[in-house]
């Protein structure tokens, strides 16, 4: 393949660096443990046990160091206290408190010059603050002051697309323009102490982390085409993110795997200019970068577009290593793909509330 699609346009906008950073907790383990005591009868810590062992997932990091099982409190830090969880605004000061630091070292990971940076775009749906990251991080790297700034919130795990295409418009109309993007997410910010099998079992999904990606004109690292967003109708309450008194509430419906392997089913038969193939099919693409939002999310995209089993590699690693990060988790994947040095068009997706799809198109360059 000669590392662009089937009458695709050169790109004039790359990916050149990503850095990636976790917290130093591992929390997966430990959250299994209290997931035991949580769930109300043999019959739904039978079945959690059975999902926790085929998840996928290896490890997952947190801020909070958990204490062993039992202990009157999930952390050393008395932040999870067993029957007097935090509200919303307790959470909402932890995130202020910690998530510049993580940001920065995904930042750091980047070896870049403040100075060099014109144009800067946060995205997070884990938390809130005014002034916000976005200032937060300007001061802290000593960026200009007159820095254009833009914060994507509370889109879900697949804000890392919308950025990606706002730096790709901001490439284009102003080449010299180097664009930072950070994902930073603390997930593990809002567990629930519930009973309810199915909130339990999204829990176990998820962890913090954070990226940054350097996007300019320079042509090498990952080279951004055509993007392409899709709402499937009816679906709207499939994912939900909403904020309640003790914290952000997190709904992810079961139905959600075998939602997305239809549509891409659909997508895959009608296989037109205006779809997330535009006309090309799946074997026209070299990578995936697929969002790992789950074991069954990646097998959904798996079996509706018909890939080979190895076509989701990096995906899946990702989702062993950390778990699902939320909008930081594409550019994870991402970073595993240039870090390969391979060649060759790509397909990027992931997947939110919406029930929506945000995909690009790319070429390793």
């Amino acid at each position: 393949m000669d590392g662009t699609f089937p009458g695709a346009r050169a790109a004039s906008a790359y990916i050149n660096r990503i850095g990636t950073a976790v917290p130093s907790n591992d929390v997966h383990q430990p959250f299994i443990d209290f997931a035991d005591s949580l769930l109300p009868d043999a019959r739904a810590r039978r079945l959690f046990a059975r999902m926790a062992e085929r998840s996928g997932i290896g490890h997952r990091y947190s801020h909070l160091r958990p204490n062993p099982p039992g202990a009157p409190s999930l952390d050393d830090a008395g932040f999870y206290r067993r029957g007097a969880f935090p509200g919303t605004s307790e959470r909402m000061r932890f995130y202020e408190r910690e998530a510049t630091a993580l940001a920065l070292q995904a930042i750091g990971a980047l070896v870049i010059a403040p100075a060099e940076i014109t144009h800067l775009i946060v995205a997070s749906c884990t938390g809130f603050s005014a002034p916000g990251l976005d200032q937060i991080i300007q001061q802290r790297l000593g960026l200009s002051p007159s820095i254009e700034r833009m914060l994507i919130g509370f889109m879900g795990c697949y804000a890392a697309v919308p950025a990606l295409r706002a730096a790709r418009h901001i490439v284009r109309s102003e080449p010299a323009a180097r664009v930072l993007i950070v994902n930073l997410e603390l997930c593990t910010l809002h567990l629930q102490e519930t009973g309810d099998l199915e909130t339990v079992l999204s829990f176990l999904l998820f962890g913090d982390a954070a990226s940054a990606c350097l996007v300019t004109a320079e042509p090498y690292g990952v080279a951004l085409h055509s993007f392409h967003a899709a709402t499937i109708p009816g679906t709207s309450e499939l994912i939900t993110w909403r904020i309640g008194d003790g914290g952000f509430d997190m709904h992810l419906s079961g139905q959600v795997p075998p939602t997305i392997a239809a549509a891409l089913r659909t997508e895959r038969a009608r296989n037109d200019g205006a779809g997330m193939l535009q006309g090309g099919s799946a074997g026209d693409v070299a990578h995936w970068a697929v969002h790992a939002g789950g074991r069954t999310v990646l097998d959904a995209v798996e079996q509706g577009f018909e890939l080979p089993a190895q076509a989701l590699s990096h995906s899946r690693r990702v989702l062993h290593d950390v778990g699902n990060v939320s909008s930081a988790t594409l550019p994870l994947v991402l970073s595993r793909l240039l870090d390969q040095g391979e060649k060759g068009p790509g397909l990027a997706m992931a997947f939110g509330p919406g029930l929506a799809a945000e995909t690009f198109r790319f070429s390793m360059v």
